[in-house]
């Protein structure tokens, strides 16, 4: 007799075994290394080779489109300028690309859209030529100037295992390798999230985007995001990112309506989202998932002993 199941049955299944897979004893088996954060406070809830230097692959794209963010804010700059795709974008892969040519124009806002939703790599270069020629005072190129800015936000943040070495994440092209750890990687997430221009732009599923060709044409394109789990399980974000080097990557971003409770005169609101960094992982998709389930079983245990920030463990 044959069993058949739903896709939804077929998803859950899948959760349930994983679930035993990536039990601390056997996480290595599974996943290079992963860690469940508090989005509100950083607390690490679990994690495993959380502070292992590994390749990040495009979840790299985070930081681009941070810097790019934290850029026009403080400059009060239009998102809606042109920018120019440089020539140094054909040396790029183009296999989740738009298939844009070096003289298109597309405007900041959209090149944001197909960095983080379809990981274009020719986006997250021609943002940081862009951006990174407004930012340099001195003679090194536009992109160096970019990069400098976002290992400056690396440093900001704490992330004191990371090394940026270009805008897109690929690893092949570089003198030097970068690299992060999933503990760094769970800070620039935090960071991240609590942005509500960029929680807009990873939540989106889809997205058309326009953009003048060299010749001076209109064209458009639908961007289809990389993230398989986004709108499951409350999930609204946030990036994938994968390499020879850095295997399968993906983090993911959740929420739930936030406690609230009276304090003598005070209301007190406590949001609740937790974030799962998963690199390095044969599935990656069902593996975050699985980790995201024991999140919020950790993080009630963890918000019934009162949030401590310190001296607090998962039981076992």
């Amino acid at each position: 007799m044959k069993i058949f199941l739903s896709p939804t049955s077929w998803f859950f299944a899948v959760i349930c075994f994983v679930s035993l897979l990536i039990q601390p004893n056997g996480s290595a088996q599974t996943v290079a290394a992963y860690v469940i954060s508090d989005s509100t406070t950083g607390m690490i809830l679990e994690q495993s080779g959380g502070a292992k230097k590994l390749q990040i692959g495009s979840l790299t794209k985070i930081a681009t489109a941070l810097v790019v963010l934290d850029w026009s804010t403080q400059a009060k700059a239009d998102l809606g300028q042109l920018a120019t795709i440089p020539n140094s974008a054909a040396q790029l892969s183009a296999a989740q690309g738009v298939g844009w040519q070096p003289g298109d124009q597309c405007p900041l806002r959209d090149l944001i859209y197909a960095a983080l939703v379809q990981s274009d790599n020719v986006a997250a270069t021609t943002l940081a030529a862009h951006v990174g020629a407004q930012m340099r005072t001195s003679q090194i190129s536009a992109e160096d100037a970019f990069v400098a800015q976002m290992n400056a936000l690396a440093r900001h943040l704490g992330m004191t295992r990371t090394r940026f070495m270009n805008p897109h994440g690929l690893d092949h092209l570089e003198r030097a390798v970068p690299y992060s750890t999933a503990e760094d990687l769970s800070k620039l997430t935090s960071y991240a999230m609590a942005n509500s221009a960029f929680r807009f732009y990873v939540s989106q599923k889809e997205r058309k985007i326009t953009f003048l060709t060299a010749s001076g044409d209109s064209s458009s394109y639908l961007l289809r995001t990389t993230n398989e789990l986004l709108g499951m399980h409350s999930i609204d974000g946030v990036k994938t990112g994968s390499t020879a080097l850095a295997g399968s990557c993906v983090i993911i971003s959740a929420s739930k309506a936030p406690e609230t409770r009276q304090q003598g005169t005070q209301h007190i609101i406590t949001p609740r989202r937790l974030n799962v960094v998963v690199l390095g992982a044969s599935d990656r998709f069902a593996t975050a998932a699985a980790l995201l389930e024991r999140g919020w079983v950790l993080y009630d245990s963890w918000a019934s002993a009162g949030r401590p920030l310190k001296g607090w463990k998962a039981s076992r």
